[in-house]
Protein backbone atom coordinates (compact mmCIF):
# COMPACT_ATOMS: atom_id res chain seq x y z
CA UNK A 1 0.00 0.00 0.00
CA UNK A 2 1.52 3.34 -0.99
CA UNK A 3 2.36 6.14 1.35
CA UNK A 4 4.38 9.24 0.80
CA UNK A 5 6.96 9.53 3.57
CA UNK A 6 9.16 12.18 5.03
CA UNK A 7 12.16 11.39 7.21
CA UNK A 8 14.19 13.92 9.17
CA UNK A 9 17.63 12.91 10.41
CA UNK A 10 19.86 14.79 12.78
CA UNK A 11 18.80 17.19 15.53
CA UNK A 12 15.89 19.34 14.31
CA UNK A 13 16.07 23.10 14.55
CA UNK A 14 14.59 24.71 17.68
CA UNK A 15 11.52 26.22 15.90
CA UNK A 16 10.71 22.87 14.34
CA UNK A 17 11.04 21.04 17.64
CA UNK A 18 8.86 23.67 19.34
CA UNK A 19 6.16 23.30 16.68
CA UNK A 20 6.17 19.51 17.00
CA UNK A 21 5.99 19.72 20.78
CA UNK A 22 3.05 22.11 20.50
CA UNK A 23 1.31 19.71 18.11
CA UNK A 24 1.66 16.84 20.58
CA UNK A 25 0.20 19.00 23.33
CA UNK A 26 -2.68 20.15 21.11
CA UNK A 27 -3.60 16.59 20.16
CA UNK A 28 -3.28 15.23 23.69
CA UNK A 29 -0.59 12.72 22.72
CA UNK A 30 0.48 10.77 25.82
CA UNK A 31 3.94 11.65 27.10
CA UNK A 32 4.48 8.26 28.68
CA UNK A 33 2.84 5.10 29.95
CA UNK A 34 1.00 4.88 33.29
CA UNK A 35 3.24 3.42 36.01
CA UNK A 36 1.09 0.31 36.38
CA UNK A 37 1.29 -0.39 32.61
CA UNK A 38 5.06 0.05 32.64
CA UNK A 39 5.38 -2.22 35.64
CA UNK A 40 3.39 -4.95 33.95
CA UNK A 41 5.47 -4.62 30.78
CA UNK A 42 8.69 -4.93 32.75
CA UNK A 43 7.34 -7.97 34.57
CA UNK A 44 6.18 -9.85 31.46
CA UNK A 45 9.34 -8.89 29.56
CA UNK A 46 11.29 -10.97 32.07
CA UNK A 47 8.90 -13.94 31.99
CA UNK A 48 6.72 -14.09 28.85
CA UNK A 49 4.39 -16.98 28.11
CA UNK A 50 6.70 -19.23 26.07
CA UNK A 51 5.34 -21.56 23.38
CA UNK A 52 5.93 -25.34 23.47
CA UNK A 53 7.17 -25.57 19.86
CA UNK A 54 10.83 -24.70 19.20
CA UNK A 55 11.66 -23.39 15.70
CA UNK A 56 14.95 -21.73 16.59
CA UNK A 57 16.78 -24.06 14.20
CA UNK A 58 15.33 -22.10 11.25
CA UNK A 59 17.55 -19.16 10.20
CA UNK A 60 14.94 -16.40 10.09
CA UNK A 61 15.82 -12.91 8.85
CA UNK A 62 14.15 -9.52 9.00
CA UNK A 63 13.95 -7.04 6.11
CA UNK A 64 13.20 -3.39 6.82
CA UNK A 65 14.34 0.08 5.88
CA UNK A 66 16.82 1.69 8.32
CA UNK A 67 13.91 3.73 9.73
CA UNK A 68 10.86 1.53 9.38
CA UNK A 69 7.75 2.97 7.80
CA UNK A 70 4.35 2.67 9.40
CA UNK A 71 1.57 0.58 7.93
CA UNK A 72 -0.80 2.09 5.31
CA UNK A 73 -3.39 4.10 4.66
CA UNK A 74 -3.04 6.43 1.70
CA UNK A 75 -1.86 9.94 2.39
CA UNK A 76 1.44 11.77 2.54
CA UNK A 77 2.79 11.30 6.01
CA UNK A 78 5.66 12.07 8.32
CA UNK A 79 7.52 8.83 8.86
CA UNK A 80 9.47 7.48 11.76
CA UNK A 81 12.28 9.37 13.42
CA UNK A 82 15.86 8.65 12.36
CA UNK A 83 16.33 5.63 14.56
CA UNK A 84 17.55 2.20 13.57
CA UNK A 85 14.64 -0.23 13.36
CA UNK A 86 14.35 -2.10 16.61
CA UNK A 87 10.58 -2.71 16.75
CA UNK A 88 10.66 -5.72 14.44
CA UNK A 89 7.26 -7.33 13.90
CA UNK A 90 8.12 -9.90 11.22
CA UNK A 91 10.86 -12.35 10.32
CA UNK A 92 10.85 -14.74 7.38
CA UNK A 93 12.42 -17.94 6.17
CA UNK A 94 11.88 -18.96 2.53
CA UNK A 95 12.70 -22.36 1.08
CA UNK A 96 11.88 -24.66 -1.79
CA UNK A 97 9.27 -27.31 -1.03
CA UNK A 98 8.79 -30.03 -3.59
CA UNK A 99 8.03 -28.30 -6.87
CA UNK A 100 6.94 -25.16 -5.05
CA UNK A 101 7.91 -23.11 -2.04
CA UNK A 102 7.45 -22.90 1.72
CA UNK A 103 7.05 -19.47 3.32
CA UNK A 104 7.57 -19.30 7.05
CA UNK A 105 6.58 -15.93 8.45
CA UNK A 106 7.10 -15.26 12.14
CA UNK A 107 5.04 -12.46 13.71
CA UNK A 108 5.88 -11.02 17.14
CA UNK A 109 3.62 -12.71 19.70
CA UNK A 110 2.41 -9.69 21.64
CA UNK A 111 -0.17 -11.78 23.50
CA UNK A 112 2.73 -13.55 25.22
CA UNK A 113 3.40 -10.29 27.06
CA UNK A 114 0.03 -8.47 27.36
CA UNK A 115 -2.40 -9.75 29.98
CA UNK A 116 -6.03 -9.37 28.82
CA UNK A 117 -7.87 -6.57 30.68
CA UNK A 118 -4.71 -5.68 32.58
CA UNK A 119 -3.35 -2.12 32.84
CA UNK A 120 -1.11 -2.53 29.79
CA UNK A 121 -3.94 -3.98 27.71
CA UNK A 122 -6.19 -1.09 28.69
CA UNK A 123 -3.51 1.42 27.72
CA UNK A 124 -2.98 -0.16 24.30
CA UNK A 125 -6.73 0.11 23.68
CA UNK A 126 -6.46 3.82 24.38
CA UNK A 127 -3.48 4.26 22.06
CA UNK A 128 -4.57 1.87 19.26
CA UNK A 129 -1.54 2.57 17.03
CA UNK A 130 2.02 3.78 17.27
CA UNK A 131 2.23 7.50 16.39
CA UNK A 132 5.14 8.78 14.31
CA UNK A 133 6.65 12.23 14.62
CA UNK A 134 9.82 13.35 12.81
CA UNK A 135 11.65 13.71 16.12
CA UNK A 136 10.25 10.76 18.06
CA UNK A 137 7.69 7.98 18.05
CA UNK A 138 4.94 7.37 20.57
CA UNK A 139 4.74 3.57 20.74
CA UNK A 140 1.70 1.37 21.17
CA UNK A 141 3.63 -0.71 23.69
CA UNK A 142 6.41 0.29 26.11
CA UNK A 143 9.87 0.16 24.58
CA UNK A 144 10.85 -2.67 26.94
CA UNK A 145 8.52 -4.78 24.79
CA UNK A 146 8.27 -3.08 21.37
CA UNK A 147 12.02 -2.58 21.03
CA UNK A 148 13.11 -5.27 23.45
CA UNK A 149 11.58 -8.49 24.69
CA UNK A 150 8.79 -8.78 22.07
CA UNK A 151 10.77 -7.53 19.07
CA UNK A 152 12.24 -10.12 16.68
CA UNK A 153 15.76 -8.82 17.12
CA UNK A 154 18.66 -10.83 15.71
CA UNK A 155 20.34 -13.51 17.80
CA UNK A 156 17.56 -13.52 20.38
CA UNK A 157 15.01 -16.27 21.11
CA UNK A 158 11.52 -14.79 20.83
CA UNK A 159 7.95 -16.10 21.12
CA UNK A 160 6.19 -15.73 17.78
CA UNK A 161 3.05 -16.56 15.87
CA UNK A 162 4.54 -18.72 13.13
CA UNK A 163 2.80 -18.96 9.77
CA UNK A 164 3.75 -21.79 7.41
CA UNK A 165 2.35 -21.23 3.94
CA UNK A 166 3.06 -23.72 1.17
CA UNK A 167 2.90 -22.48 -2.42
CA UNK A 168 2.86 -24.36 -5.69
CA UNK A 169 5.27 -23.62 -8.54
CA UNK A 170 3.12 -20.68 -9.66
CA UNK A 171 3.10 -19.12 -6.19
CA UNK A 172 -0.50 -20.11 -5.36
CA UNK A 173 -1.34 -21.09 -1.80
CA UNK A 174 -1.89 -24.82 -1.33
CA UNK A 175 -1.62 -25.22 2.47
CA UNK A 176 -1.62 -22.95 5.54
CA UNK A 177 -0.75 -23.58 9.16
CA UNK A 178 -0.23 -21.19 12.04
CA UNK A 179 1.01 -21.99 15.51
CA UNK A 180 2.96 -20.49 18.37
CA UNK A 181 6.69 -21.12 18.27
CA UNK A 182 9.99 -19.93 19.64
CA UNK A 183 12.05 -18.39 16.82
CA UNK A 184 15.47 -16.83 16.41
CA UNK A 185 16.39 -14.30 13.73
CA UNK A 186 19.91 -14.61 12.34
CA UNK A 187 20.11 -11.40 10.31
CA UNK A 188 18.65 -7.90 10.31
CA UNK A 189 18.68 -6.59 6.72
CA UNK A 190 17.44 -3.48 4.96
CA UNK A 191 15.82 -3.09 1.54
CA UNK A 192 18.83 -1.50 -0.12
CA UNK A 193 21.16 -4.22 1.09
CA UNK A 194 18.74 -6.95 0.06
CA UNK A 195 18.34 -5.43 -3.39
CA UNK A 196 22.09 -5.19 -3.83
CA UNK A 197 22.68 -8.82 -2.82
CA UNK A 198 19.92 -10.17 -5.04
CA UNK A 199 20.99 -8.07 -8.05
CA UNK A 200 24.61 -9.15 -7.61
CA UNK A 201 23.65 -12.82 -7.32
CA UNK A 202 25.34 -13.12 -3.91
CA UNK A 203 22.18 -13.73 -1.86
CA UNK A 204 21.84 -17.18 -0.29
CA UNK A 205 18.73 -19.16 -1.17
CA UNK A 206 16.41 -18.03 1.66
CA UNK A 207 16.99 -14.43 0.59
CA UNK A 208 17.27 -15.04 -3.17
CA UNK A 209 13.85 -16.69 -3.08
CA UNK A 210 12.32 -13.39 -1.98
CA UNK A 211 12.63 -12.17 -5.56
CA UNK A 212 11.41 -15.45 -7.07
CA UNK A 213 8.36 -15.72 -4.82
CA UNK A 214 7.72 -11.97 -4.90
CA UNK A 215 7.56 -11.91 -8.68
CA UNK A 216 5.19 -14.89 -8.74
CA UNK A 217 2.90 -13.22 -6.20
CA UNK A 218 2.99 -9.97 -8.18
CA UNK A 219 1.91 -11.91 -11.27
CA UNK A 220 -0.98 -13.43 -9.33
CA UNK A 221 -1.91 -9.96 -8.09
CA UNK A 222 -2.21 -8.87 -11.71
CA UNK A 223 -4.39 -11.88 -12.52
CA UNK A 224 -6.85 -11.21 -9.72
CA UNK A 225 -6.98 -7.46 -10.45
CA UNK A 226 -5.06 -6.23 -7.41
CA UNK A 227 -3.49 -2.78 -7.38
CA UNK A 228 -0.16 -1.57 -6.03
CA UNK A 229 0.62 2.12 -6.47
CA UNK A 230 4.31 3.02 -6.71
CA UNK A 231 4.00 6.53 -5.29
CA UNK A 232 7.46 8.03 -4.57
CA UNK A 233 8.40 8.62 -0.96
CA UNK A 234 9.30 12.08 0.25
CA UNK A 235 12.42 12.22 2.44
CA UNK A 236 14.19 15.07 4.21
CA UNK A 237 17.66 14.53 5.65
CA UNK A 238 19.94 16.84 7.64
CA UNK A 239 23.35 17.60 6.17
CA UNK A 240 25.84 20.17 7.51
CA UNK A 241 23.11 21.70 9.71
CA UNK A 242 20.81 22.26 6.75
CA UNK A 243 17.93 20.21 5.37
CA UNK A 244 18.08 18.48 1.99
CA UNK A 245 14.76 17.06 0.77
CA UNK A 246 14.52 14.35 -1.87
CA UNK A 247 12.16 11.79 -3.36
CA UNK A 248 12.73 8.05 -3.14
CA UNK A 249 11.11 5.55 -5.47
CA UNK A 250 10.45 2.16 -3.83
CA UNK A 251 12.89 -0.60 -4.70
CA UNK A 252 11.67 -3.88 -6.19
CA UNK A 253 12.66 -5.53 -2.89
CA UNK A 254 10.11 -3.32 -1.12
CA UNK A 255 7.40 -4.79 -3.29
CA UNK A 256 8.59 -8.39 -2.94
CA UNK A 257 8.66 -8.04 0.83
CA UNK A 258 5.17 -6.52 0.79
CA UNK A 259 3.93 -9.52 -1.16
CA UNK A 260 4.93 -11.83 1.70
CA UNK A 261 2.97 -9.69 4.13
CA UNK A 262 -0.03 -9.57 1.77
CA UNK A 263 0.15 -13.35 1.36
CA UNK A 264 -0.06 -13.77 5.13
CA UNK A 265 -2.89 -11.26 5.49
CA UNK A 266 -4.87 -13.08 2.80
CA UNK A 267 -4.24 -16.43 4.50
CA UNK A 268 -5.45 -14.96 7.79
CA UNK A 269 -8.65 -13.71 6.16
CA UNK A 270 -9.35 -17.11 4.63
CA UNK A 271 -8.81 -18.87 7.96
CA UNK A 272 -11.23 -16.53 9.74
CA UNK A 273 -13.82 -16.85 6.99
CA UNK A 274 -13.63 -20.64 7.23
CA UNK A 275 -14.10 -20.36 10.99
CA UNK A 276 -17.01 -17.95 10.61
CA UNK A 277 -15.63 -15.43 13.11
CA UNK A 278 -13.09 -12.68 12.61
CA UNK A 279 -12.25 -9.13 11.64
CA UNK A 280 -11.32 -8.25 8.06
CA UNK A 281 -9.73 -5.21 6.49
CA UNK A 282 -12.29 -4.32 3.81
CA UNK A 283 -12.55 -1.73 1.04
CA UNK A 284 -15.57 -1.49 -1.28
CA UNK A 285 -15.00 -1.26 -5.01
CA UNK A 286 -14.71 2.30 -6.28
CA UNK A 287 -17.94 3.67 -7.75
CA UNK A 288 -18.10 4.16 -11.50
CA UNK A 289 -18.23 7.92 -11.04
CA UNK A 290 -14.86 7.93 -9.27
CA UNK A 291 -13.25 5.93 -12.07
CA UNK A 292 -14.86 8.24 -14.60
CA UNK A 293 -13.33 11.24 -12.82
CA UNK A 294 -9.93 9.56 -13.04
CA UNK A 295 -10.41 9.15 -16.79
CA UNK A 296 -10.91 12.91 -17.04
CA UNK A 297 -7.74 13.41 -14.99
CA UNK A 298 -5.81 11.06 -17.26
CA UNK A 299 -7.01 13.03 -20.28
CA UNK A 300 -5.93 16.31 -18.66
CA UNK A 301 -2.50 14.79 -17.96
CA UNK A 302 -2.18 13.56 -21.57
CA UNK A 303 -2.07 9.94 -20.38
CA UNK A 304 -3.45 7.53 -22.94
CA UNK A 305 -6.12 5.32 -21.34
CA UNK A 306 -7.89 3.23 -24.00
CA UNK A 307 -11.36 2.05 -23.00
CA UNK A 308 -10.37 -1.60 -23.32
CA UNK A 309 -7.58 -1.11 -20.75
CA UNK A 310 -8.60 -1.62 -17.12
CA UNK A 311 -7.72 0.77 -14.34
CA UNK A 312 -5.39 -1.83 -12.77
CA UNK A 313 -3.59 -2.40 -16.08
CA UNK A 314 -3.08 1.32 -16.59
CA UNK A 315 -1.68 1.84 -13.09
CA UNK A 316 0.88 -0.92 -13.58
CA UNK A 317 2.09 0.69 -16.81
CA UNK A 318 2.93 4.04 -15.21
CA UNK A 319 6.39 5.30 -14.30
CA UNK A 320 6.44 7.26 -11.00
CA UNK A 321 9.63 9.04 -12.11
CA UNK A 322 7.70 10.90 -14.83
CA UNK A 323 5.89 13.98 -13.46
CA UNK A 324 2.60 13.37 -15.29
CA UNK A 325 2.54 9.74 -14.20
CA UNK A 326 3.42 10.65 -10.62
CA UNK A 327 0.58 13.18 -10.59
CA UNK A 328 -1.88 10.58 -11.86
CA UNK A 329 -0.70 7.97 -9.36
CA UNK A 330 -1.31 10.45 -6.58
CA UNK A 331 -4.85 10.98 -7.86
CA UNK A 332 -5.33 7.21 -7.97
CA UNK A 333 -4.97 7.02 -4.20
CA UNK A 334 -8.43 8.58 -3.91
CA UNK A 335 -9.93 5.25 -5.00
CA UNK A 336 -8.16 3.48 -2.15
CA UNK A 337 -9.58 5.56 0.66
CA UNK A 338 -12.46 4.40 2.79
CA UNK A 339 -10.99 1.12 4.02
CA UNK A 340 -12.32 -0.10 7.34
CA UNK A 341 -12.54 -3.09 9.65
CA UNK A 342 -15.46 -5.50 9.38
CA UNK A 343 -16.36 -7.89 12.21
CA UNK A 344 -18.32 -11.08 11.68
CA UNK A 345 -19.12 -13.97 13.98
CA UNK A 346 -21.01 -17.24 14.34
CA UNK A 347 -20.93 -17.96 10.62
CA UNK A 348 -22.83 -14.82 9.57
CA UNK A 349 -20.50 -13.46 6.89
CA UNK A 350 -20.60 -9.73 6.05
CA UNK A 351 -21.86 -8.37 2.74
CA UNK A 352 -18.35 -7.24 1.82
CA UNK A 353 -15.47 -9.60 2.59
CA UNK A 354 -12.82 -8.26 0.21
CA UNK A 355 -10.39 -5.39 0.01
CA UNK A 356 -10.71 -3.97 -3.49
CA UNK A 357 -7.04 -2.96 -3.73
CA UNK A 358 -5.93 -6.47 -2.76
CA UNK A 359 -8.76 -7.97 -4.84
CA UNK A 360 -9.25 -10.69 -2.22
CA UNK A 361 -10.25 -11.09 1.43
CA UNK A 362 -7.52 -9.58 3.58
CA UNK A 363 -6.74 -8.97 7.25
CA UNK A 364 -4.19 -7.02 9.23
CA UNK A 365 -2.07 -9.45 11.21
CA UNK A 366 1.61 -8.68 10.55
CA UNK A 367 2.25 -5.57 12.69
CA UNK A 368 1.06 -6.32 16.25
CA UNK A 369 3.80 -4.24 17.89
CA UNK A 370 2.40 -1.14 16.18
CA UNK A 371 -1.29 -1.83 15.54
CA UNK A 372 -3.84 -3.11 18.07
CA UNK A 373 -6.10 -5.17 15.79
CA UNK A 374 -3.31 -7.51 14.64
CA UNK A 375 -3.07 -9.19 18.04
CA UNK A 376 -6.74 -10.15 17.84
CA UNK A 377 -6.50 -11.45 14.29
CA UNK A 378 -3.57 -13.67 15.28
CA UNK A 379 -5.54 -15.15 18.18
CA UNK A 380 -8.54 -15.95 15.98
CA UNK A 381 -6.32 -17.57 13.36
CA UNK A 382 -4.51 -19.65 15.97
CA UNK A 383 -7.87 -20.87 17.26
CA UNK A 384 -9.08 -21.67 13.73
CA UNK A 385 -5.93 -23.63 12.87
CA UNK A 386 -6.08 -25.63 16.12
CA UNK A 387 -9.83 -26.27 15.99
CA UNK A 388 -10.32 -24.47 19.29
CA UNK A 389 -12.92 -21.85 20.27
CA UNK A 390 -11.88 -18.23 20.00
CA UNK A 391 -10.62 -17.03 23.42
CA UNK A 392 -13.30 -15.23 25.41
CA UNK A 393 -11.22 -12.08 25.80
CA UNK A 394 -10.91 -11.87 22.01
CA UNK A 395 -14.60 -12.49 21.32
CA UNK A 396 -15.60 -9.90 23.93
CA UNK A 397 -13.48 -7.18 22.31
CA UNK A 398 -14.37 -7.81 18.65
CA UNK A 399 -17.46 -5.63 18.26
CA UNK A 400 -15.73 -2.52 19.61
CA UNK A 401 -12.56 -2.93 17.55
CA UNK A 402 -13.69 -1.33 14.23
CA UNK A 403 -14.67 1.96 15.89
CA UNK A 404 -11.57 1.93 18.07
CA UNK A 405 -9.32 1.30 15.09
CA UNK A 406 -11.07 3.99 13.04
CA UNK A 407 -10.54 6.52 15.83
CA UNK A 408 -6.88 5.55 16.19
CA UNK A 409 -6.32 5.71 12.44
CA UNK A 410 -7.85 9.18 12.25
CA UNK A 411 -5.60 10.36 15.06
CA UNK A 412 -2.54 8.86 13.39
CA UNK A 413 -3.52 10.45 10.08
CA UNK A 414 -3.88 13.85 11.73
CA UNK A 415 -0.49 13.52 13.40
CA UNK A 416 1.18 12.50 10.18
CA UNK A 417 -0.38 15.20 7.99
CA UNK A 418 0.31 17.94 10.51
CA UNK A 419 3.89 16.79 10.99
CA UNK A 420 4.55 16.88 7.28
CA UNK A 421 3.11 20.38 7.00
CA UNK A 422 5.24 21.58 9.92
CA UNK A 423 8.46 20.12 8.53
CA UNK A 424 7.87 21.50 5.05
CA UNK A 425 7.12 24.93 6.49
CA UNK A 426 10.34 24.79 8.52
CA UNK A 427 12.32 23.91 5.41
CA UNK A 428 11.07 26.94 3.51
CA UNK A 429 10.58 29.47 6.31
CA UNK A 430 13.39 31.74 5.08
CA UNK A 431 12.52 31.52 1.39
CA UNK A 432 9.18 33.35 1.13
CA UNK A 433 9.04 35.26 -2.14
CA UNK A 434 11.37 32.91 -4.00
CA UNK A 435 10.32 31.24 -7.26
CA UNK A 436 10.62 27.48 -7.80
CA UNK A 437 10.08 24.98 -10.58
CA UNK A 438 7.30 22.50 -9.97
CA UNK A 439 4.50 20.41 -11.39
CA UNK A 440 0.79 20.70 -10.63
CA UNK A 441 -0.14 17.23 -9.35
CA UNK A 442 -3.72 17.89 -8.24
CA UNK A 443 -6.49 20.35 -9.06
CA UNK A 444 -9.73 20.63 -7.09
CA UNK A 445 -12.69 19.56 -9.18
CA UNK A 446 -14.97 22.41 -8.06
CA UNK A 447 -12.21 25.01 -7.70
CA UNK A 448 -9.79 24.54 -10.61
CA UNK A 449 -7.73 27.54 -9.46
CA UNK A 450 -6.76 25.64 -6.30
CA UNK A 451 -4.58 22.56 -6.15
CA UNK A 452 -1.31 20.95 -5.15
CA UNK A 453 2.15 21.53 -6.58
CA UNK A 454 5.18 19.27 -6.31
CA UNK A 455 8.46 21.19 -6.41
CA UNK A 456 11.37 19.76 -8.34
CA UNK A 457 13.88 21.11 -5.82
CA UNK A 458 13.55 21.15 -2.88
CA UNK A 459 11.29 18.08 -2.85
CA UNK A 460 8.27 19.79 -1.32
CA UNK A 461 4.56 19.27 -1.97
CA UNK A 462 2.38 22.26 -1.13
CA UNK A 463 -0.85 24.14 -1.71
CA UNK A 464 -1.15 26.42 -4.73
CA UNK A 465 -3.85 28.91 -5.67
CA UNK A 466 -4.06 31.07 -8.77
CA UNK A 467 -4.58 34.69 -7.72
CA UNK A 468 -6.38 35.61 -10.95
CA UNK A 469 -8.80 32.69 -10.75
CA UNK A 470 -7.41 30.94 -13.82
CA UNK A 471 -7.45 27.13 -13.84
CA UNK A 472 -4.22 25.45 -12.83
CA UNK A 473 -2.54 23.34 -15.54
CA UNK A 474 -2.81 19.82 -14.15
CA UNK A 475 0.28 17.76 -14.88
CA UNK A 476 2.17 20.71 -16.38
CA UNK A 477 5.48 22.12 -15.27
CA UNK A 478 5.03 25.54 -13.78
CA UNK A 479 6.98 28.31 -12.04
CA UNK A 480 5.56 29.03 -8.59
CA UNK A 481 6.22 31.68 -5.98
CA UNK A 482 6.27 30.84 -2.26
CA UNK A 483 3.82 33.16 -0.50
CA UNK A 484 3.69 31.62 2.98
CA UNK A 485 5.83 29.24 5.03
CA UNK A 486 5.08 29.28 8.74
CA UNK A 487 6.02 26.29 10.94
CA UNK A 488 3.81 27.71 13.68
CA UNK A 489 0.69 27.50 11.53
CA UNK A 490 2.03 24.52 9.54
CA UNK A 491 1.19 26.18 6.24
CA UNK A 492 3.05 26.31 2.94
CA UNK A 493 1.31 28.19 0.13
CA UNK A 494 2.33 28.95 -3.44
CA UNK A 495 0.96 30.96 -6.33
CA UNK A 496 1.84 30.80 -10.01
CA UNK A 497 4.78 33.11 -10.58
CA UNK A 498 7.63 34.08 -12.84
CA UNK A 499 11.25 34.73 -12.12
CA UNK A 500 11.88 38.39 -11.20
Amino acid sequence: MPRRHIRVTGAPEAPLRAALTALRHELGVPAGFPPEALAQAEETAKAPALPPHDATDLPFLTVDPPARRPPPPFQRVASRPPLDSTDLDQAMHLSRHGTGYRVRYAIADVAAFVVPSGPLDQETHRRVTTLYFPDLRVPLHPESLSEGAASLLPDQDRPAVLWTIDLDGDGRTVAVDVTRALVRSRAKLDYAGVQKRIDAGTAEEPLALLREIGLLREKLEVERGGISLAVPEQEIVEHDHTYEPAYRAPLPADGWNSQISLLTGMAAADLMLSLGTGILRTLPAAPDGAVGRLRHTAHALHIDWPHHVSYAELVRSLDPHRPRHAAFLQECTTLLRGAGYTVFRDGALPAITTHSAVAAPYAHCTAPLRRLVDRYVSEICLAAAAGRPVPEWVAAALDALPARMAEGSRRAGTVERECLDIVEAALLKDRVGEVFDGCVVEVEERRPAVGTVQLESPAIIGRIESTDGESLPLGERIRVRLTQSDPGSAKVHFEPGRSP
